[in-house]
């Protein structure tokens, strides 16, 4: 194969991300080879996908479908398999670079098998940080490979502070649309749905990251990822409400300068700069016109209307073990919420508790080993659930 040809793999290959990545990769089909693409229960675009881009391997984490994906590909050279195995298997096959897209806690131990074999890995994936950051960079730096970050917010960060001394960075401020609920008031939320939830004025995503953003868990977690991601302590990162969506980050120095990135709310900027290793590729895709947007909107966040936020600065601030027991708690949260069990601002009561709950005990300030994360999370996740009711 022509050395120039670079060998991928997407974790999370029928999620939005996945398959915008596929998208890309579409128009530059004598660059790239799709060594393997994993999903879970949209097992048709999976086998699809594979037919289409010439997979090497396939995984569904959907243990029920794998005789069906099997099916699916019959009479075509891909290798099928499933489960946690499966996942693993795909992440340990040699590519130079890996799109970690699965949605979730689960895609920690597949992300963290791509960087063991050697991968750059592009992280979309902003749990794996979350929970074990210092594991996830401990890996890229044995390994000498990259941790790439895909949300649009800490590729815009990496891009801003790229060249600059860290010494002469103040803070940095990451921007929130506010979600689907940004004009409502507490009070107007106490009755609101997951459907409500997961209409976002802005971005195209899936249903659960597009309910975090209504609530302002995907900011809170997204602050976590850039102190793990960046080394930024609590008094270093700022969020700002910024309705627009065209302002992704903005870096501050000691100067009193500030540097801003602006770009449409397309994934496909932080996608593209992530596949071409942190180099600027021709999208072809329409400017923002700031005469035509004529004003930009900033306000601080009301902590009381998003209590999630804060409790994504109290995870800073503690360290340890909490971000994976935030996240844990959050994920279980999400769920009785997406099964009518608990309404939409008892998510976050339920974290602060189980967070509590977990600290009281003194089960926060361990160090961060994988074994210990894993732990961890399926003890706030039992907590967690046990609170539900009481919410």
């Amino acid at each position: 194969m022509d050395l120039l040809v670079k060998n991928i793999s997407i974790l999370g290959a029928t999620g939005s991300i996945g398959q915008n990545t596929l998208d890309l990769i579409s128009s530059e089909r004598d660059k790239f080879n799709v060594v393997g693409l994993t999903g879970e229960n949209n097992i048709e675009l999976l086998a699809g996908s594979a037919i289409k881009f010439n997979a090497d391997v396939v995984a569904t984490a959907n243990d029920s479908k794998f005789n069906d994906l099997k099916d699916m590909l019959s009479g075509h050279k891909i290798e099928v398999c499933a489960g946690i195995n499966g996942l693993l298997e795909v992440a340990s096959r040699q590519a130079e670079w890996v799109m970690s897209a699965i949605v979730g806690s689960a895609g920690l131990r597949p992300g963290l098998k791509a960087l063991e074999t050697g991968a750059n890995l592009a992280l979309a994936n902003k749990e794996s940080m979350v929970a074990a950051g210092p594991i996830m960079k401990k890996m890229s730096k044995a390994k000498g490979v990259k941790l790439i970050p895909v949300d649009s917010e800490h590729s815009a960060i990496s891009q801003l502070i790229r060249g600059e001394e860290r010494s002469s960075l103040s803070k940095i401020i990451i921007t929130a649309s506010g979600g689907a609920f940004r004009s409502l008031t507490k009070a107007e939320l106490v009755d609101v749905t997951p459907n409500q939830a997961s209409k976002h004025p802005n971005w195209n995503m899936g249903q659960r990251i597009t309910i975090d953003s209504a609530s302002l868990f995907n900011k809170a977690l997204e602050v976590i990822e850039a102190k793990e991601l960046f080394d930024f302590d609590e008094s270093e990162i700022e969020v700002l409400i910024h309705p627009q969506s065209l302002v992704h980050a903005i870096a501050c120095f000691c100067d009193g300068g500030m540097k801003a990135h602006i770009g449409p709310p397309d994934m496909r900027h932080a996608i593209a700069y992530a596949l071409h290793e942190e180099k600027r590729f021709n999208l072809n895709l329409a400017e923002v016109d700031l005469s035509e947007v004529g004003t930009l909107n900033f306000e601080k966040p009301d902590l009381l209307k998003y209590p999630a936020l804060k409790l994504g600065f109290d995870v800073v601030r503690q360290g340890g073990l909490a971000g994976a027991a935030f996240n844990a708690a959050k994920e279980q949260a999400l769920d009785s919420f997406l099964e009518y069990k608990l309404s939409f601002l008892g998510m976050a009561d339920v974290v602060k508790a189980t967070m509590e709950e977990l600290s009281s005990k003194n089960k926060l300030s361990s160090e961060v080993e994988l074994e210990a994360v894993m732990d961890i999370d399926l003890q706030a996740r039992s907590i967690a659930r046990t609170l539900i009711d009481k919410f």
